[in-house]
């Protein structure tokens, strides 16, 4: 019971750490669009508010990245749990998970938990481009 319980405790400190980064990578892309619009609001330079799509987008996808992590190491977590104490080989490898159950990356960055984040944070450099274009008219 001792190998299943480190194995389990291995995996779970995977999890941790790929939350902590997700958690702080939706900090850094409010930091950098918010950096850009102050940037593009002195003069009304539309070219910061365009700038402010690429940390948008990219983080989005780095966010759906440590999800769809976090999710297979989810189910080697599952699967280590009900493992016979003698068929624990302390292994982190999550090519393992059957093809039917494995979560993709194009689910995680698509899931109800970032699509409302990252989509206001998008949706909100849409709403300053297009008052920035109406207040250059």
């Amino acid at each position: 019971m001792d190998n299943k319980h480190k194995h389990l405790e291995l995996i779970q400190g995977v999890v941790n750490r790929l939350s902590t980064n997700s958690f702080l990578l939706k900090g850094w892309s409010v930091v950098l669009v918010s950096a850009l619009f102050a940037l593009s609001a002195p003069d009304s330079r539309i070219a910061f508010v365009y700038l402010a799509y690429i940390p948008a987008i990219i983080f989005w996808g780095l966010d759906g990245f440590f999800l769809w992590q976090e999710r297979l190491f989810r189910k080697l977590y599952d699967r280590v749990r009900v493992l016979p104490e003698d068929e624990v080989d302390f292994s982190m490898d999550v090519s393992v998970i059957n093809e039917d159950d494995r979560p993709t990356w194009g689910t995680s960055i698509l899931s109800k938990t970032l699509i409302p984040f990252h989509g206001v944070l998008i949706l909100s450099v849409v709403i300053v481009m297009v008052l920035t274009l109406t207040a250059q008219e």
